[in-house]
């Protein structure tokens, strides 16, 4: 089973990423599902290559829908300093302190996660097919986003701090450089989740913690590279691009201790939990018997616009 998953992964590096960027979206939506118990795993598992391909939806509607982007992250530096006691936990109690504008502004990511969890739990209950495999894509990639410490940090890209470029590079260089053949994602199996709004403040807080170190030590290690050895031209796709260098890289991520591969270990198990929690929480419906006759022609059109829109915005930003 090991050897099948590296192959799936492996084919992964070779599709056009985005700032976890798609690789790691992919990686953990399909990692995620090998945690599931075998009643889950009846559905999951014959379908886990529409869950690795969809876990990359939320950010190609980024392109068509304006209140897309706020949904992935949130910014805690804006409401004071660690561990952010003057901002409410429950999304009504943050509306009557801030007001629903200003929390937008600022990014919904775990409040949003939130409705994708109830949503996901609904469609268990209905036992709908098609909408639970969609809800459960999506719902991984909320939830993955939410253990990347740039997506809790109003310099999400190092733009204030003349970084820029970092989000990417965390998130989508590391990650496609060392993921197949230096981490381990085995981690055991899904646990049941009491409270998950609660979960997902822990995983918020877990990442806004570690922003610091991961803006401090990029610094640092600037310092000790000239700028023809921290990046190289490399070739994706045909074309030439330049991008963090091998050496920089793995010079981060070793000062970095590991966190990437930890964090992104956290959000398979996450993930994971999540949609198992829902099922749970559903009433554990069997999984097996379900019948379905594909997609919809809706859900058809949904996907074509999506990859229109992907596809208009690769060509403009010069993205492979």
């Amino acid at each position: 089973m090991k050897t099948c998953v590296l192959v799936a992964i492996c084919l992964l590096l070779s599709e056009r990423v985005m700032c976890w960027g798609f690789y790691g979206h992919r990686t953990i939506n399909n990692m995620a599902v090998f945690l599931l118990p075998p009643e889950m795993l009846a559905l999951f598992k014959p379908n886990i290559d529409f869950l690795t391909e969809h876990a990359v939806d939320p950010d190609k509607r980024r392109y068509m829908i304006t209140a897309e982007g706020p949904r992935h992250y949130i910014d805690m530096d804006h409401y004071g300093t660690y561990p952010f006691p003057e901002l409410p936990r429950q999304y009504r109690k943050a509306v009557e302190k801030f007001g629903a504008d200003s929390l937008q502004a600022h990014g919904v990511g775990p409040w949003w996660l939130q409705t994708m969890i109830g949503r996901l739990t609904e469609a268990f209950r209905l036992r709908d097919k098609n909408r639970i495999l969609k809800l459960a894509a999506e719902t991984g990639h909320y939830m993955a986003d939410l253990h990347v410490p740039l997506h809790t940090s109003s310099n999400h890209n190092g733009q204030f701090t003349n970084q820029s470029g970092i989000h990417g590079f965390w998130e989508s260089r590391i990650p496609e450089l060392l993921a197949v053949d230096e981490w381990d994602f085995w981690i055991g199996r899904a646990a049941y989740i009491p409270d998950p709004l609660a979960f997902t403040w822990a995983r918020v807080l877990e990442s806004a913690a570690a922003t610091d170190s991961v803006l401090k030590f990029e610094k640092q290690l600037t310092l000790k590279f000239r700028s023809d050895r921290k990046y190289s031209f490399e070739s994706r796709n045909g074309k030439t691009i330049r991008q963090y260098s091998t050496a920089f890289s793995i010079a981060y991520d070793r000062k970095l201790n590991g966190m990437i591969e930890r964090r992104m270990r956290q959000a398979i198990f996450a993930v994971a939990s999540i949609w198992y929690t829902c099922w749970v929480n559903a009433g554990q419906p069997d999984l097996a018997t379900l019948s379905g006759e594909g997609l919809s022609e809706e859900d058809l059109k949904e996907y074509s616009s999506l990859n229109a829109a992907w596809q208009r915005a690769s060509t403009l930003d010069g993205h492979e």
